[in-house]
């Protein structure tokens, strides 16, 4: 484990109940004007857009324009598309509703918006920003990317179709508001999904190589908060206590990644997503105990101090010190169970739909060159790759 360790995160949450009430005024003490509101057609269709746009007027700060056509898949003509639209409005700040494409789009927005260009690609890798950018206000109707606290943007580049990662601490957003009316109306399977990703968001940064004590406090609570609130939002689905839990949770978990990295668990689930076109949060459901059995026993003693949070203090008290490990990926497994009967989460690839076994060699492929496989605890090489894939097959 490195000795030296940073931990940044300029991000000003705003959370609970009236939460949303509070954002005209923090954008305007930015420096906010002329804010373009981006989301995507279901946000738009539930209302939400409206509510959001009704409460920054009425805080004195109208919304230019609302821009609805953002796809689930995001892309580089997207992104320049709105860039030319908020330069033809004259505005000067971006506010995000919706879920990680939405998010992603407008911190790529953001950086046209602000240095001008016409190619979203001159910017691509890390540290091509030299400034900061104009202000941005996050507002997740998901709770699971933790995209309001990160400082990464992935878009899909229109010619060539692959996934090209923005990265630099000037894409943080200023603001994140957290408010339990936004995920409400969240569908329970998708709920499950994005609760089930914050939490290996969660537990990737608490076990990986990039770990320090800052990232592992705030991934332990995230861990708490989520695995408290996912089975009871399940049976209160419009339970704003339990609702803003997990959208903590979520946020938490977002703090703690970007700063300690994320595991072979992300590189499996980035390239099952890329090639089958699943949505990340099931792919995350698919490989999270498997990935952490292999890990073992490098990871053991980070397992142990994981139970207390998934189970409380009660089971974990009565669980005998060298069956905790053992026992924290068991309660991760009864998890999915009950997540694939009420919800039909997947926990296999069949179960997901995956039929033909050809694809497993091009999952792997992809996997064995993706960056966070540098964060795991253990290496990979294609054959290891390759059995993980046959175990989570049926």
């Amino acid at each position: 484990m490195s000795r030296y360790y940073d931990f940044f995160c300029p991000v000003k949450l705003m959370a609970g109940e009236q939460a949303l009430e509070q954002l005209a005024s923090e954008l305007m003490a930015l420096g906010a004007s002329r804010p373009l509101l981006l989301t995507d057609k279901g946000v738009s269709a539930s209302g939400l857009a409206t509510l959001v746009q009704g409460l920054l007027s009425e805080g004195g700060l109208p919304v230019m324009a609302c821009w609805d056509e953002i796809p689930a898949d995001s892309s580089t003509a997207v992104v320049e598309q709105i860039a030319v639209r908020y330069r033809k409005l004259g505005c000067d700040s971006l506010v995000a509703l919706g879920g990680g494409s939405v998010i992603d789009t407008a911190k790529a927005v953001n950086i046209l918006a602000t240095l001008g260009g016409e190619s979203l690609l001159d910017h691509a890798g890390a540290g091509s920003l030299t400034r900061p950018l104009n202000p941005l206000a996050v507002v997740p109707t998901t709770a699971g990317t933790g995209s309001e606290v990160t400082l990464v943007a992935v878009i899909r580049d229109e010619r060539s179709g692959r996934k090209v990662p923005f990265t630099s601490p000037f894409l943080l957003p200023q603001l994140a508001v957290l408010d339990p009316r936004l995920t409400q109306g969240l569908p329970l399977p998708i709920t499950a999904a994005t609760a089930m990703d914050a939490m290996t968001h969660a537990i990737e940064a608490f076990i990986g190589n990039g770990k320090n004590p800052v990232s592992d406090a705030l991934a332990l609570m995230a861990v708490e908060k989520i695995a408290s609130a996912l089975p009871q939002v399940l049976a209160q689905p419009q339970d704003k206590g339990l609702r803003l839990q997990l959208a903590e949770g979520s946020t938490l978990a977002g703090m703690a990644f970007s700063n300690s990295m994320v595991g072979l668990v992300h590189a499996l689930g980035h390239s099952l997503g890329a090639r089958c076109h699943l949505p990340h949060g099931l792919c995350m459901n698919l490989f999270l105990p498997t990935v952490l059995d292999y890990n073992r026993p490098q990871i053991d003693e980070e397992l142990a101090r994981l139970l207390l949070p998934l189970v409380g203090a009660e089971r974990f008290a009565a669980t005998p010190t060298p069956l905790r490990p053992q026992a924290c990926i068991d309660a991760l497994n009864a998890l999915r169970d009950m997540l694939w009967e009420a919800v039909r989460l997947p926990r296999t690839l069949a179960e997901a739909g995956v039929t033909d076994r050809s694809v497993l060699t091009d999952i792997r492929d992809l996997a064995i060159n993706d960056g966070a496989l540098l964060y795991n605890r253990k290496d990979a090489d294609r054959e290891q790759l390759m059995s993980l894939l046959e175990q989570v097959w049926e």
